[in-house]
């Protein structure tokens, strides 16, 4: 089973024990901080009393009217200076008055000072990470982890007991709840019934299937980023044409994400890194790993990390490894990655580019959530080396042009996909003829054909293929010198896929 990790109740409850009067809590779960709060208040030996603001409502006990008078931040904090007894203030809409408003700043400053000693502890909680300069000796910021595996399975076991209270039914075996709980880490609570409420309206039972819908309300996280890009996938690994020995590597580690591997002693497998000629399969793959495994494939856009102001690239590259950690366990795709950190170490860009790669080099040695970084690189000898060193990814694989073998599969699997029966072809004598030419080359072939038939009224007959091949001239024969060093490169540096 998932071994259960210090919790927040835990946490927060040795902080308030040490008597810490000024906690930053970034997180969105304005009410199950309250349930926490609530629970610690009943059940713990701390004994104090717990009060929250908002700028609504004021300052309110818990369970309790609002104290009149108290909706402007100056009349809480005052509210919170001549309180005689210990006591918890949980503030919820402060961290506005924080920045620019140097009378609230200092009005904390003061009060901090005071409160150490009375037993009274203020929690800003925000959705933002934003402290002042003049707080940052004085605020410990609290990480309020979102649920983890034990705390979203017990939503699901109410769910489970309520299903004939409530007219609606469950229909999931044990390893069905576990891949459904899976797929619920990274969201919150709310989400978390948000999403089983969904799937019981929807057709009146919570089965296996109700994953997708899961799935969905990560989908939004994502959009909401504007960086990282969310990946429906519709290909498995019968999609891929050839690379055996890479489909194999990756079907063995199917289940390594699961409950059983962590019970066996295994860790998440870190990432791949796959190179190779433009053309033949690399982002296929990360597409069918995705399938494959059931996780979520969320696209890293470079481009998109180095967009904006000064300073906001590294931020942005923070935001990404965030939100991929948050959605965990996922597949995060870094497609064409030498693009991204080729520039690494030049002075051109103010360090901006070494910074991010740093921050994305640290993340992926020190990563503790299950997030597999899936690389593709058509010009591996442009990364820097520290990146292909073992320990940042599991493997690095080199693609070559498609064997003979390969190359009819390849065919075999274009034809099936358009609905055109592949017995009708001589591919022996199609494979014969495309050597040299890469997996998207004979996608395209096949294509063209068609479009031949199709402008001819008439079915796809063997010598539309044949005269597409003829007319085609391929990569490998134009870039010849290039795909020679690329495999030069290759041949003790990496595994052949």
């Amino acid at each position: 089973m998932n071994q259960p990790r210090n919790t927040n109740r835990e946490r927060l409850e040795v902080l308030l024990k040490a008597r810490y009067p000024l906690l930053y809590l970034p997180s969105w779960e304005e009410s199950r901080i309250i349930e926490l709060l609530a629970e610690i208040s009943r059940e713990s030996v701390i004994q104090k009393t717990v009060y929250t603001w908002n700028i609504a409502s004021g300052i309110k006990r818990l369970g309790f009217d609002m104290v009149p008078g108290t909706l402007e931040p100056m009349a809480a904090l005052d509210f919170v200076e001549r309180y005689p007894q210990p006591a918890v203030f949980c503030f919820f809409d402060l961290h506005p008055f924080l920045e620019n408003h140097p009378v609230t700043v200092r009005r904390l400053k003061n009060l901090t000072m005071k409160m150490r000693t009375e037993f009274k502890t203020i929690l800003i909680v925000s959705p933002l990470l934003k402290i002042p300069l003049e707080l940052q000796k004085l605020i410990t910021v609290f990480d309020f982890e979102l649920p983890d595996y034990h705390e979203i399975e017990a939503v699901l076991n109410l769910v489970i007991a309520r299903q004939d209270e409530k007219g609606y039914r469950v229909d999931l075996n044990e390893s069905e709840k576990e891949r459904l709980i899976k797929a619920c880490q990274g969201l919150t609570l709310e989400e978390v019934e948000n999403s089983f409420a969904k799937a019981v309206v929807t057709d009146g039972i919570l089965s296996a299937s109700d994953i997708e819908l899961v799935l969905e309300e990560k989908r939004q996280i994502i959009r909401k980023t504007g960086i990282l890009e969310y990946f429906p996938v519709d290909v498995g690994m019968d999609s891929v044409g050839g690379l055996e020995v890479l489909k194999e590597w990756l079907r063995k580690r199917s289940r390594s994400f699961t409950e059983e591997a962590k019970e066996f002693g295994l860790p998440a497998p870190k990432g791949v890194l796959v190179t190779g000629m433009p053309g033949c399969g690399k982002s296929l793959c990360a597409k069918a790993a995705s399938s494959l495994w059931q996780l979520p494939l969320l696209r890293l856009d470079m481009g998109r990390i180095y967009a904006g102001l000064v300073g906001s690239s590294e931020e942005n590259m923070r935001k990404a490894i965030a939100t991929a950690e948050a959605i965990a366990p996922c597949i995060l795709w870094v497609d064409e990655i030498e693009k991204g950190f080729a520039g690494t170490g030049s002075s051109g860009d103010s360090g901006v580019s070494s910074r991010v790669f740093g921050t994305f080099l640290t993340w992926m040695q020190e990563k503790q959530e299950a997030v597999f970084v899936f690389a593709t690189a058509n010009a591996i000898e442009r990364l820097p080396p520290e990146l292909l060193r073992k320990g940042r990814f599991d493997e690095i694989f080199f693609v070559e042009l498609p064997s003979l073998s390969e190359r009819e599969e390849i065919i075999r699997i274009h034809l099936r996909k358009r609905r055109k029966d592949p017995a009708e072809f001589n591919l022996p004598a199609l494979g014969e003829m495309t050597d040299g030419y890469s997996g998207s080359e004979l996608e395209q072939v096949v294509i063209s054909a068609m479009l031949d038939a199709f402008d001819d009224n008439r079915s796809l007959e063997q010598r539309d293929l044949e005269t597409c091949i003829q007319q085609t001239v391929p990569l490998a024969r134009t870039m010849r010198e290039q795909v020679e060093i690329l495999r030069q490169w290759a041949k003790d540096r990496a595994l052949l896929a």
